[in-house]
């Protein structure tokens, strides 16, 4: 299930009332979500929990990352991308488009893709639109020079976080690598998030989960000047180990 697009505070002892671990294998953990989603104003300020003033600063960041990526040895093409948790088609419209020929989104809330559309329809990169959860999606296989995975995986259980990645290996195209942008949980555990019903990681386990997927991380770099109180959030460029 993914988030949207969303920015999360630190999570307050008030929503640690349940076993993080055991509230993911509630199969709540999914429906609760998606019906959190629903009630959100498709909005930049709504997908951003209210933090629409971090989103230039978020742009910036990411824009500096994927131009380093490009900069790298056998670098992908800029062919085709795919926007994972695409929300209302933010990241999209401001950086993806940029880049890349064709851009495919992925977005499980229904309000958020047709918003989309709507933002989305004088661009003539716009590919395909996938109204799922990341947890259904599998990409064509040699499809994608990059898939962009951004403030979502929090929406996904561990389990169903590392078969999402191992999906992605195939819809690789050669040189082809997989970005992730996340909030990372500082207290070394994984903390959740009841009113949205999300997980924030510590940075050891979500590199577990990529070591135990397959993929192997090559960049790694802070997301700076957020304001304080938020969650820091890394970039990580992902390949193949193979």
């Amino acid at each position: 299930m993914e988030k949207g697009d969303e920015i999360i505070e630190n999570v307050d002892n008030e929503n640690k009332s349940r076993d993080p671990i055991e509230a993911q294998k509630d199969p709540a953990f999914y429906t609760d979500a998606a019906a959190y989603w629903e009630k959100v104003p498709p909005t930049v300020n709504g997908v951003l929990g209210g933090f629409e003033k971090i989103s230039s600063t978020d742009i910036v960041g990411s824009d500096s990352f994927l131009r380093g990526i490009f900069r790298m040895k056998n670098p992908p093409s800029r062919e085709r991308v795919v926007d994972c948790g695409a929300g209302i088609g933010r990241i999209t419209k401001n950086l993806l488009v940029r880049y890349f020929n064709k851009v495919d989104l992925v977005e499980q809330c229904r309000q958020f893709i047709e918003k989309s559309r709507e933002n989305l329809r004088s661009s003539s990169k716009i590919g395909n639109y996938y109204c799922l959860g990341l947890q259904d999606f599998t990409p064509n296989s040699n499809f994608y020079d990059i898939v962009w995975v951004q403030w979502v995986l929090g929406h996904l259980n561990d389990e169903d976080l590392e078969a999402f990645f191992k999906r992605l290996i195939p819809g690789l195209k050669p040189n082809g690598v997989i970005v992730v942008k996340e909030n990372l949980s500082g207290s070394g555990e994984v903390e959740l998030d009841e009113e949205d019903s999300s997980v924030a990681r510590p940075e050891s386990l979500l590199l577990k989960i990529f070591d135990r997927a397959g993929l192997k991380v090559i960049k790694n770099v802070l997301q700076r000047n957020f304001p304080k109180g938020l969650y820091e959030v890394r970039m990580f460029c992902l390949k193949p180990k193979t």
